[in-house]
């Protein structure tokens, strides 16, 4: 898989989505926008701005484009896009349809995001963000980052079992990592960037040895017993970090 075939899949997205629904912009935010863009790890993360909400006709039909790109690619299968009608842009708690890992959601957008839209965001079509984006404020980004840490994150760590899938044991390590970072210095990093950062804190070298071969490289399956290991090295790690950058008391 290469960078020429996520060009392919994001122009291909552009058009028929657009013969779909009234597009005002295509941006692409995540890896692709922070120049961090790895093709078979990575996801590509967009944004369709709308002149208007999607009805259930429209919904069900992006929707059902979404499924056939899937069939046609493996990168498609990555492809997550939240459908914002413009007007309702600036309302921060507001959620829009969202289709992403295989399946329609509801979820906002968040202040990681629109800060990754204007410091980097990748235009597929339309304007660029910066002017339609509302500034995300340095306390409006530590706030969130804070409240993802505290409220989603460290409950995640109680949850054993779920630490035995790849997703959680490549998100969860790396978050921790670039929201240090963030909550320290106001600025976003890559997640290679973010690999770096483990290092500096003492991850579990083999942790971080399964994380960066996984990511930049198209190694042998997990074994069953390596993933047991992994997923309580992770969830250990990601707890303490969580437990420093939050001043929380272990329990």
């Amino acid at each position: 898989m290469s960078t020429a075939e996520a060009d392919e899949l994001l122009e291909r997205f552009t058009r028929k989505v657009r013969q779909l629904v009234t597009v005002e912009a295509v941006w692409a935010h995540g890896s692709l926008a922070l120049g961090d863009f790895q093709p078979h790890s990575s996801d590509l993360d967009l944004v369709v701005l709308l002149s208007g909400e999607l009805n259930l006709s429209q919904w069900a039909e992006v929707r059902n484009l979404h499924k056939k790109l899937a069939k046609r690619s493996e990168l498609a299968e990555r492809l997550s896009c939240a459908y914002v009608d413009k007007a309702l842009l600036a309302d921060v708690e507001r959620t829009h349809p969202t289709w992403t890992h295989g399946k329609g959601v509801e979820k906002p957008v968040t202040p990681v995001t629109r800060r990754e839209l204007l410091v980097g965001g990748l235009t597929l079509y339309g304007r660029e963000p910066a002017g339609i984006v509302p500034p995300v404020t340095d306390d409006e980004l530590v706030a969130f980052i804070r409240s993802d840490l505290r409220d989603f994150w460290y409950p995640a760590t109680d949850k054993k079992h779920i630490w035995q899938k790849d997703i959680w044991v490549d998100l969860g390590p790396l978050t921790v990592a670039r929201a240090k970072v963030t909550l320290e210095e106001g600025r976003l990093i890559t997640k290679g960037e973010a690999i770096d950062v483990m290092n500096t804190l003492a991850a579990p070298p083999a942790l971080v040895d399964d994380i960066c071969r996984r990511r930049y490289e198209v190694g042998p399956a997990t074994s069953r017993k390596w993933r047991a290991e992994r997923g309580e090295l992770a969830r250990r790690f990601v707890r303490a970090q969580i437990e420093k950058v939050l001043s929380l008391s272990s329990h």
